[in-house]
């Protein structure tokens, strides 16, 4: 099986695959034992991460950090969206693909569900799994002009406050042209595929994950006429601080962050890696109708 642009080719050479697990989640002691014999079976070289480690005995056991630099053949996630997330930023610089398979409650990523692991494996084998190739967003934090961190997100950028009883106030520029200024609890960037998480719950509009476009969506806005705004994804969106004495702070996937100073500067553009989704059946609209009880009385 070798990986290629837009996905992989089946081959019974030199197979391997990773395992990611999130922590302490009761069913890993069922799946996993289950899910090594069949990777053996089919001749997979597996390894896993230190999450998968009591369940895996005999694996080799890496940091998720250190997968990009394995011929993966793809990554096996099981958990939530927020493993999924983790695990997507770590492999996605080596064009992983990754699988997710559902042990959470909603979602919206990790879509196969357990019941499903070994047709989809199944079919992985056989070549007749699709690969949705999923944006992501390239953040850079400058400090008086320096940059001084920088981060891919798959799901979001949020810049938000904090103390609980201030708005976080910051100026917007698209294209270096000036949007407006926002007086929120958050502001939020998001890709296509975050359109889902954070900025729905704030009222942003659902995006199909194939759109070239970033959404800008405030979070309890000040003033009633903010809406949600998007923007095609070759945009350079910044966003600039203006905290006064106060912090804000820079949140990545609802993950990584770290804390915002007055006058600093958020530059998002559309990242240069991509995030390659396995998955064996249904569409986008499937997965918005289970999850969103779309049609149900």
């Amino acid at each position: 099986m070798a990986i290629t642009d837009t996905g992989y080719t089946a081959s019974a050479e030199k197979k391997s695959v990773a395992i990611i697990s999130k922590p302490g989640k009761l069913e890993l002691s069922g799946i996993v034992p289950d899910l090594i014999e069949w990777f053996r079976r089919h001749h997979y070289h597996i390894v896993a991460d230190p999450e998968t480690a009591p369940y895996a005995k005999g694996l080799e056991i890496i940091d998720r950090h250190e997968m990009a630099s394995r011929p993966l053949n793809f990554v096996v996630v099981l958990g939530g969206d927020g493993t999924l997330l983790a695990a997507s930023r770590a492999v996605a610089k080596a064009g992983i693909p990754v699988l997710g398979i559902n042990l959470g409650s909603l979602g919206f990523l990790t879509e196969v569900p357990v019941e499903d692991l070994y047709p989809t494996l199944q079919a992985i084998e056989e070549n007749r799994c699709e690969v949705d190739v999923r944006s992501m967003v390239h953040c850079e934090v400058f400090r008086d002009s320096t940059c001084v961190a920088q981060y891919d997100a798959l799901n979001d950028v949020v810049v938000g406050k904090s103390t609980i009883a201030r708005l976080n106030h910051c100026d917007v520029y698209v294209d270096r042209v000036f949007v407006s200024s926002y007086q929120a609890d958050s502001l939020i960037v998001s890709t296509p595929t975050g359109s889902t998480a954070y900025s729905l719950a704030a009222g942003g509009p659902l995006v199909m994950p194939d759109v070239h476009a970033f959404v800008i969506t405030p979070v309890s806005a000040h003033s009633l006429t903010h809406r949600p705004l998007v923007v095609r994804d070759t945009a350079e969106i910044e966003i600039v601080a203006k905290t006064g004495t106060d912090e804000a702070y820079l949140s990545v996937d609802g993950q990584l962050g770290m804390p915002m100073m007055d006058g600093d500067r958020v530059c998002c553009r559309k990242s240069e890696y991509h995030v390659k989704l396995l998955h064996f059946s249904g569409t986008f609209f499937d997965v918005l109708r289970s999850k969103m009880k779309w049609g149900q009385r």
